[in-house]
């Protein structure tokens, strides 16, 4: 089939916003669909445009509530597919089910490997996500994946504040890398948490190995889920002279309660992007959101042209 001009982009009821960010950029109309459910609670999906022989991207964050949109993505997919699209590319700004990414213990499931085969069978040819929980996730899936990073933009607006004196922590050695990455561009010290788990939701902190006193740390992650390990890392930095504590990570999660737990130890600021939208009852004038619609806008363009988009993944 010959593939059409046409770059057309979709969305779930996940982020619209971001989707609304993203055409701005690339000066595209959001595609037209309804996404809803049926009275029994089944999703319900009409495309509303031609879209024979488009290139089409569908923009999804698999973030709570993760099964409800994992399946508005799924059913997406199989919608254009059947609508004759030539190319199917799911944009996942944040990758859900990523935890399970290995067998950690016995008879236990690996989620990560199976969404991924989920997604590949509803008919998408290729994915673009952004700060997956572990790199090694792009193995799982048999078409091609695009993994941006949202470093280029966090590490702006610190760059833009001009701490004095900062060091960028890890929150445990597993996350030393993507800190290390910071660290470099943000030309400052590096320092790493030593993390034990005492249970499935639940951290302590023995040790911080590198010197942060009188120093203004930056905290790095890959997301804000339940909070515990950065409070955790927070509170370990503060008790250790740490002048002034900042966050700075790409999903903002926030579950349960994660704002709360956070807002009792006080960080000067929450820097997050808007992977996932941010909820009202979540909003804090510490918590800062930055958008990453023209980064994600960016690689859709260089995709569809055919053109690198490595030059994105750092």
């Amino acid at each position: 089939m010959a593939r059409k001009e046409e770059l057309r982009i979709f969305t779930g009821n996940a982020n619209r916003r971001l989707t609304e960010r993203i055409c701005e950029y690339l000066n595209l109309p959001v595609g037209r669909a309804d996404v809803g459910r049926f009275p029994d609670g089944e999703i319900d999906v009409k495309i509303n445009e031609d879209v024979r022989g488009s290139d089409v991207y569908i923009l999804q964050s698999t973030c709570p509530p993760v099964n409800e949109t994992l399946l508005e993505l799924l059913v997406l997919i199989d919608a254009l597919r059947r609508a004759s699209a030539d190319r199917i590319t799911a944009v996942i700004p944040y990758f859900g089910y990523a935890r399970q990414d290995r067998k950690a213990e016995g008879r236990v499931p690996i989620t990560a490997k199976l969404v991924a085969n989920l997604i590949t069978t509803a008919g998408a040819n290729r994915v673009l996500t952004m700060d997956l929980h572990a790199a090694q996730i792009q193995g799982f899936f048999d078409i091609p994946v695009d993994h941006l990073f949202a470093a280029p933009v966090l590490i702006e607006y610190f760059r833009k504040m001009e701490l004095p004196n900062p060091v960028v922590l890890s929150c445990d050695v597993g996350g030393a890398k993507m800190a290390r990455a910071y660290a470099r561009r943000l030309n400052c010290g590096l320092a790493i948490t030593d993390k034990r788990r005492i249970g499935p939701h639940e951290t302590d902190v023995h040790h911080i190995i590198g010197d942060i006193e009188g120093k203004n740390v930056i905290l790095v992650d890959d997301m804000v889920s339940t909070g515990s390990s950065i409070v955790q890392a927070l509170r370990a930095a503060k008790e250790r002279g740490a002048l002034s504590l900042h966050v700075c990570a790409t999903h903002p999660i926030f579950c349960g309660q994660a704002v709360p737990k956070l807002e009792a130890v006080k960080p000067s600021s929450v820097v997050v992007s808007d992977t996932i939208p941010l909820n009202k009852d979540k909003e804090r004038d510490w918590i800062r959101v930055l958008s990453v619609a023209n980064l994600l806008g960016e690689a859709i363009r260089r995709i569809h042209r055919a053109e690198s988009v490595s030059s994105l993944f750092v």
